[in-house]
């Protein structure tokens, strides 16, 4: 398991390949699920042109990891990498990345989904979007 919350821009897929390269646990995978959150340059109806993102140093990555400790309790994976921007993000780049290995792609898929969702829902991230109208924090996670 990798957690890492990134002040700078960085290249999933590449992080994906470097991370599993690294895993050291070539062909006892099956199946691997990768989901890329990135910037939208819109919001509830409104043109977003910059989002700053913040969170809470310690706080974030122990949940992160608490998360990832279930979803290894809940399915056979083998390995799960969670990156997450925090600074001020573009639109069109990417925000996370969520990454899952397993012997069985269902295993993957289900991980994976529970992951995202957990984050995007609990995790202690706090986003600011930059309108045409000013700035305003966003209420609810999605």
């Amino acid at each position: 398991m990798k957690i890492l919350i990134s002040k700078t821009f960085f290249d999933p897929w590449q992080a994906v390949e470097a991370y599993q390269e690294s895993m050291g646990k070539s062909g006892q995978y099956g199946g691997t699920a990768v989901f890329v959150g990135t910037m939208r340059d819109f919001n509830e109806g409104e043109d977003v042109k910059d989002m700053e993102l913040e969170h809470y140093p310690g706080m974030t990555e122990k949940y992160l990891e608490e998360i990832s400790r279930q979803a290894e309790d809940k399915w056979p994976i083998l390995d799960s990498l969670i990156i997450h921007r925090v600074g001020k993000i573009l639109p069109d780049e990417p925000i996370v990345v969520v990454a899952v290995w397993s012997a069985h792609r269902a295993a993957a898929f289900d991980a994976c989904q529970f992951l995202i969702d957990e984050l995007k829902s609990k995790a202690p991230f706090w986003k600011k979007e930059t309108l045409e109208s000013g700035s305003k924090w966003v209420e609810h996670n999605t």
